[in-house]
This record gives C-alpha cells, structure tokens and sequence, in this order.
C-alpha cells in the first residue's frame, strides 16, 4: 500500500496553465538562438500574458499566505509543486516500509553538462523529498546540513527515481537519507541532518 505525498495536477485552471508555461520554458531552450520562429513576436504575446496575469493578481501578501492553503506546500512548491512553473514536477509516494518514492524526467530546463541535470537542481530535488521523509515518518524538522555525494552524471530526458527515508531521530536532530538513479544507479545521493525547533513528543 502506498499513500500519495505530494498534490496531483488538475487538468484545468491554474494548474493547465502552469503545464502550458512549463512547456513554454522547455520550447523556448529547445528554440534558442538559431529559431526560425519570430522572437520579437513571441515576446510581446508572452509580455501581453503576462500583463493580463498582472492586472488580475492578488497582492503578493496575499498570495504568499494563499499558497500555504489546503494542500499547502505540495502546491507551490519548486519541486513537486503543480502551481509552479518550474517544478519538474516530482510526484512522491510514501511507502510501507517508512521510505518515500517517486519518479520524474528532467528536460532542458534543468541541464548542466550538456545532457546532464545540474548538480544544484539534484541538491534541491532531494533536500525537499528528504523533507517529504521526515514528514511520512512523523518527525520533521529545518535543513541543518545536507551533504552530497555525486557518483556519476545524473541524464536528462530520462525516468529517474528519487527515494529517501528517515534514519533516526535523537532529541532535535533528525537524520535522513536518499538517492536520484537511473537505470538502477545511483547518480546522486543525501546525508541530511534536520533540526526540529520542538523536541519529539513523548509515546
């Protein structure tokens, strides 16, 4: 049995708009300087969006607390979130083991090395799903220090699977582990020590 950690894009409103953006991203590096299609052109339509989205906005108050409503962070957030353009995004599962899984593809937006995931988008994929972790495990806490190792090239355009578990907790200090791989590698991997600003409760 597994139970889903993170929110599941809707097929309208915001969250087909923000698919649409995200696809607008990944045409645009695709395109790049060599397009044939008239930029100028595409930048006014996009600038003309993007002043309507304006002129129609809440204040930026308002949103910020907005976004931690109902399914809260797994909404907004950059790396699973389905309201935000430049998450991948990620979809988590927890586990019944205790451990957290899901699965994604990186495309253009997220290169380093040609063909290659930038190293600091690995960093922030897996300080967020090691805190996904903490969370299905019952004790969460603030990133202390996370530390990586990177084993090999982590490839774009394909399935990669991210997973992570919590390994212990000691008064504030929580310690969390996890991977990215492809093909059954490892490409990456996480050491991370949280701090919980209130001690566990008592069982």
């Amino acid at each position: 049995m597994t139970l889903e950690l993170t929110a599941t894009p809707r097929n309208k409103g915001v969250d087909a708009a923000v698919a649409a953006a995200r696809r607008v991203i990944e045409t645009l590096l695709h395109a790049g300087d060599n397009s044939a299609a008239e930029m100028s052109a595409v930048a006014d339509q996009l600038n003309a969006v993007a002043d309507h989205l304006e002129d129609h906005a809440p204040s930026v108050h308002e949103r910020m607390v907005d976004m931690w409503a109902g399914e809260g962070v797994t909404r907004h957030d950059p790396v699973t979130g389905p309201e935000n353009a430049i998450a991948p995004p990620l979809h988590l599962t927890g586990q019944d083991d205790g451990s957290i899984e899901g699965r994604v593809t990186l495309g253009l937006a997220y290169q380093g090395p040609p063909g290659c995931v930038h190293g600091g988008i690995s960093a922030l994929i897996l300080d967020h799903t090691l805190g996904v972790a903490n969370h299905w495990a019952g004790e969460s806490g603030m990133t202390g220090t996370l530390t990586l190792r990177y084993h090999r090239p982590t490839p774009l355009f394909e399935e990669l699977t991210v997973s992570a578990r919590q390994e212990s907790v000691d008064g504030r200090k929580i310690r969390t582990v996890g991977t990215i791989s492809a093909g059954g590698e490892v490409c990456v991997s996480a050491d991370g020590l949280f701090v919980n600003k209130h001690l566990p409760r008592p069982h």
